[in-house]
């Protein structure tokens, strides 16, 4: 790999088959050199988890002028981590993640897998875009997503993006986008989110599952209307979690005598 090239560093929840990611590749090969390290199956709904106890293992999959593709047993952050430490040449000058099958709007953020890559590549202080379709299925039409990955992509190569800060960029299921909506995350809630079954053998098991409510469905400034409207959602997503306005109001409570 070439040093004078960006150095693209990817990753995903779905698995390193999955076409997201394969898609992503190939809408970006061309800007830099690009490294993949992502699972070796799904893991959707990993968030930031990370393998305290059990071991992981890392193969190389494929190499080629420009991408090779690795592939670790752990988490996404697993991958991460174990790319940055063991795979990558240098530090990368941008992590992406995704594209997912599905999307991160919302609530979502912080369960997904696919913004855990971002929230890791950004607490390594590396520029990290996530990118989500709103599409499930594993046959996915991502072709329509090119234009927009690739300017987003090389807008933060050129820019970067402030410390702290990923963004978290959400795709809606439409025939053609109405545009680009910069915007806060919905407040949402799930519910209905175990299945309680019956085994032939005689014990219940349990299913997670869910469905979404936008609790705030009026409002036209999240995440949630601009995809429902046909819109890409980006939404910056900051590391720091601290309620600024809380902390003044207990540092006066708790004001030392």
């Amino acid at each position: 790999m070439k040093n004078k090239r960006p150095l693209i560093l990817i990753s995903n929840d779905d698995g390193y088959q999955a076409k997201g990611i394969n898609c992503l590749v190939d809408m970006v090969r061309d800007l830099g050199d690009v490294i993949v390290c992502a699972p070796d199956g799904g893991r959707s709904g990993y968030a930031c988890a990370f393998s305290a106890k059990d071991y992981l293992r890392l193969e190389k999959v494929s190499e080629e002028e420009g991408v090779q593709v690795w592939t670790c047993t752990g988490t996404p952050v697993d991958n991460l981590k174990i790319a940055l430490n063991r795979v990558v040449p240098r530090t990368p000058d941008i992590v992406l993640a995704g594209i997912n099958h599905g999307d991160n709007a919302s609530v979502n953020t912080h369960y997904s897998g696919t913004m855990g890559v971002a929230m890791e590549g950004c607490m390594k202080y590396i520029p990290s875009v996530a990118f989500s379709l709103c599409d499930y299925s594993e046959d996915a039409d991502f072709e329509p997503l090119r234009p927009y990955v690739r300017m987003l992509v090389q807008k933060v190569l050129a820019e970067g993006l402030p410390k702290g800060v990923c963004l978290n960029v959400n795709f809606p299921l439409v025939e053609a986008y109405k545009g680009i909506k910069v915007c806060r995350m919905a407040f949402g809630t799930w519910g209905n989110e175990v299945v309680k079954c019956h085994h032939p053998r005689g014990y219940d098991y349990y299913w997670m599952v869910g469905e979404y409510t936008n609790d705030e469905p009026e409002a036209d400034d999240t995440d949630n209307w601009a995809l429902t409207h046909g819109y890409i959602a980006i939404t910056p997503t900051q590391m720091d979690v601290t309620n600024y306005p809380l902390l003044e109001k207990l540092k006066n409570e708790f004001k030392e005598e």
